[in-house]
C-alpha cells in the first residue's frame, strides 16, 4: 500500500512542481474559459489529457515509442501557445460549443505530446520496478488529482474576477491566455529545434 501511495504522490507533485510550470499553463489556458456550471466537460477535458499522457507514458516506458527530448520539451509549450491562442480566437460566448469536438480531440493529443515529457521523470523513478503498469497507472492517477485542484483553483479565480470584480467572461479569457501567451514564448525561445 505504501508504494501505491508513492507513485500517487510523486505523479501529484510532479504536476505541481513550480519548476515545471507548464503543465500548469496548459491546464489554466484549457479550462479558463469554464465555469462551475461546466464541471462535467471539465472533469471530461482533465480525464482526456490524463488518458492522453497516460498512454504516451506507457508507449514511452515500454519502449514503443521513442521521441527526442529536445523536441518534446519543444512542443509542449507549443501546445500551450496553440490552446491559449484558440481561447483567444473563440473567446465570445458560445463559440467553443461548436468546437467541442475539435476540443476533446486536440486535448487527447496534446495528452499525447506532454507523457512524453513525463517519460523520462518516469523511467528514472520506477527503473528498478519490474512490473511498471502498475505504479504507471498509480503515477497517472496522482496526476489526475492534481489537475483537478489546478482547474478548481483557475474556476475559482475565474468566478471571483467574473463576480466581484466585474470581468466580463470574454475578458477574462482573453486577458489570462494573453498572459499565458506571454509567459509561453520564451518558453518557445529557450527550447528552440532550430
Amino acid at each position: 500500500m505504501s508504494e501505491f501511495w508513492l507513485y500517487v504522490k510523486l505523479g501529484f507533485s510532479h504536476v505541481l512542481d513550480w519548476n515545471a510550470y507548464d503543465h500548469i499553463l496548459f491546464l489554466i489556458v484549457l479550462t479558463v474559459g469554464y465555469t462551475f456550471d461546466n464541471w462535467k466537460r471539465i472533469l471530461l477535458l482533465v480525464s482526456l489529457f490524463t488518458l492522453g499522457h497516460t498512454i504516451s507514458l506507457f508507449l514511452a516506458t515500454y519502449n514503443v515509442v521513442s521521441v527526442n527530448s529536445r523536441l518534446v520539451e519543444f512542443l509542449i509549450p507549443v501546445t500551450i501557445l496553440v490552446t491559449a491562442i484558440f481561447n483567444v480566437l473563440t473567446s465570445k460566448s458560445g463559440s467553443k460549443n461548436s468546437k467541442v469536438g475539435v476540443l476533446y480531440g486536440a486535448t487527447i493529443f496534446f495528452g499525447l505530446i506532454h507523457g512524453l515529457g513525463f517519460s523520462s521523470y518516469f523511467k528514472a523513478i520506477s527503473s528498478n520496478v519490474s512490473a511498471k503498469i502498475l505504479p504507471l497507472l498509480e503515477f497517472a492517477l496522482g496526476i489526475e488529482l492534481s489537475q483537478i485542484i489546478v482547474v478548481i483553483i483557475v474556476v475559482l479565480i475565474g468566478f471571483i474576477a467574473q463576480t466581484f470584480f466585474r470581468f466580463s467572461k470574454r475578458d477574462w479569457i482573453l486577458i489570462v491566455s494573453s498572459i499565458v501567451i506571454g509567459m509561453v514564448i520564451p518558453m518557445l525561445i529557450a527550447n528552440k529545434i532550430w
